[in-house]
């Protein structure tokens, strides 16, 4: 792994991306323009990428009819425009989503609808497009992301504690993507703390994951910092398109890549949030400051430790950088296969800012990681939410969006 700075490179990548989008990949970088403006991030962005996505999959399938929809139920409409459906379908949902930048999306979408020709197919197709996103909208309306914040900090009546509200807990109860529950791939509790693993990993981040680390060395620094909240979630979709343009995926094939992505995701802070608040384990921050009163005699505390990453604020276990990484290369992997395939992520901040990697694997790696090096995760809660990401990815895969005629043929 290496950062590419280099702007000839860079142009290259860009020309090769610009050569192969579609309207689906165009309308997810719209989406991902739109939240930055926003700054919307984390579970709501997850949320919104996949009704998005599954809107457009839906509408592209109402179309062409070569995969499974997730939710539309309404008659095809063969003679319509599946690119005047997807992209009808996506103004639609992040209208409903994001009204305060309507001016945008719709310039976004006069760009998208410019190349398809104007006439009864384009029109059926919006049409089409809007209706999809209307009851993707609807199904999702009930799912409880919306739902009032009650967390209820723990203290002694009292008793000062610290007053900053953990990150969007009613997630724990959202409705998942494709499964019954959001505890239905709940993983085991995290070790004991008088366990040998669990000061395994307390020595290792509290080494390895401090500050000032002596140990850590410069190009794991300048992961941690390239890996940052804002950059987990869209770095995939970036990888989903350039590994898609270098199949030439067509457009079902595409609508239904992202669809299984954003879903992927989405169910990541779900399962990830339901786990995290049913365990409520501590952060090694809070653990290192705390380790004499751990019962373990291996793990010797530091009254002043920081790491390197400020810390979220939910709890630790299990990592979210992992079941996203896990979730994402799942995907990506039952699409294009295990064989190696170059390709580039970039800041969203600073496109110069660059990371390469050779499979979907090696990423997902270092995003993991990353959370160890940067302080933020124990080694353990990684490995976890890698493993949950791949069951995610595993469980979507093979129950949604298939190919039509193998479903069609299995039913006779």
């Amino acid at each position: 792994m290496r950062t590419v700075r280099h702007a000839v490179f860079g142009a290259m990548l860009a020309a090769a991306s610009i050569a192969r989008a579609d309207v689906i990949t165009d309308w997810n970088q719209t989406a991902i323009d739109v939240m930055k403006v926003a700054n919307v991030a984390g579970n709501p962005w997850t949320r919104s990428m996949a009704m998005m996505n599954v809107a457009m999959s839906d509408a592209v399938n109402t179309v062409q009819n070569r995969y499974t929809r997730y939710i539309a139920e309404g008659p095809r409409a063969p003679k319509a425009s599946a690119e005047a459906a997807a992209a009808g379908a996506a103004r639609e949902m992040l209208s409903r989503l994001y009204p305060d930048h309507k001016a945008k999306i719709d310039q976004a979408y006069a760009a998208s609808i410019a190349g398809v020709p104007e006439g009864t197919a384009r029109n059926e197709g919006v049409l089409v497009g809007e209706q999809v996103a209307a009851a993707v909208f609807a199904e999702r309306a009930n799912d409880a992301s919306n739902a009032p914040d009650t967390y209820r900090p723990l203290t002694t009546p009292g008793v000062w504690i610290p007053t900053t509200l953990p990150i969007f807990p009613q997630y724990a109860t959202v409705k998942p993507w494709g499964f019954k529950s959001a505890d239905q791939f709940r993983p085991g509790p995290p070790p004991a703390l008088s366990s040998a693993l669990y000061a395994r990993d307390y020595n290792e981040i509290k080494e390895l994951g401090a500050a000032k680390s002596a140990r850590r060395t410069p190009e794991q620094t300048e992961a941690v910092k390239f890996w940052t909240q804002t950059n987990f979630l869209p770095c995939w979709f970036q990888a989903a398109a350039q590994l898609s343009a270098s199949r030439g995926l067509g457009l079902a094939d595409n609508a239904r890549l992202f669809a299984l992505l954003a879903m992927a995701e989405g169910n990541a802070f779900i399962l990830e949030w339901d786990a995290k608040f049913h365990y409520n384990f501590w952060r090694p921050v809070t653990a290192i400051r705390n380790g004499d009163n751990d019962g373990n005699d291996a793990t010797e505390r530091d009254a002043g430790w920081a790491p390197l990453n400020a810390t979220p604020m939910h709890p630790e276990y299990p990592s979210a950088a992992g079941i996203v990484g896990g979730a994402a290369a799942g995907v990506l992997q039952a699409v294009f296969g295990s064989s190696t395939a170059s390709f580039t992520v970039s800041d969203i901040f600073d496109p110069k800012v660059q990371r390469r990697y050779t499979s979907v694997e090696q990423m997902a790696e270092e995003q993991r990681l990353v959370r160890v090096w940067g302080g933020v995760h124990f080694r353990n809660s990684v490995e976890v939410g890698g493993e949950m990401g791949r069951k995610i990815a595993v469980h979507l895969t093979s129950n949604y969006l298939k190919p039509a005629q193998r479903m069609a043929d299995a039913a006779r």
